[in-house]
């Protein structure tokens, strides 16, 4: 393939990538790295499309930065961004072990993520609302204090998760009746 067909199809694979088209995108680079095998824009665009079949918003981010280090003329731009992945890589492997595992209690396993795991992936992932959003559908947290019930309804709440904070409150609420916290958060939802 000559040099303006290549980046013809570089431009149509990039466009996909950023429409979310990452089965398209993924295809275009293939058929450039059977062509050049050594094309290190294009492997970057694939390892970046399989990793937005998990991870759809870092791989638009290391995407976007990858572009800005290629504008820039970086001639480290494959290296870091790889670096980059690779440190995804690490911190999805931790947080796919943190949710494997389970918490045992009096002979009895629970399945779930204990809050103080749960607090790691917050400092692992940068925020509570990234982490919380990792775990959502895939495992609960188990709280088995009022403290740590309190500082997580107080996150869901900080955050923007207030259907959900609302629903854990009144199950608080009657457990913990005349908790001026509680009172606060139902404040704070409704103000």
């Amino acid at each position: 393939m000559n040099g303006k067909k290549t980046e013809k199809f570089l431009e149509r694979a990039e466009n996909h990538f950023y429409r979310g088209e990452y089965d398209e995108a993924m295809r275009i680079y293939g058929i450039l790295l059977r062509d050049d095998p050594g094309l290190r824009e294009a492997r970057i665009g694939a390892i970046l499309s399989d990793v937005a079949h998990e991870n759809d918003e870092e791989a638009q981010a290391l995407f976007e930065y990858y572009q800005v280090l290629k504008e820039e003329n970086n001639d480290e731009a494959e290296r870091i961004i790889e670096e980059m992945i690779d440190t995804l890589d690490d911190a999805l492997a931790k947080i796919s072990d943190l949710l494997e595992g389970s918490l045992t209690g009096n002979d009895e396993t629970v399945n779930g993520i204990s809050y103080g795991d749960f607090k790691e992936l917050v400092e692992l992932r940068g925020s509570f609302r990234r982490a919380f959003e990792d775990i959502m559908f895939s495992t609960r947290v188990v709280i088995t204090e009022k403290e740590e019930l309190l500082d997580f309804l107080q996150q869901l709440v900080e955050n923007g998760f207030n259907e959900m904070a609302m629903r854990y409150i009144e199950g608080a609420a009657v457990a913990y009746p005349g908790e001026e916290k509680i009172q606060d958060l139902i404040d704070k939802i409704k103000g």
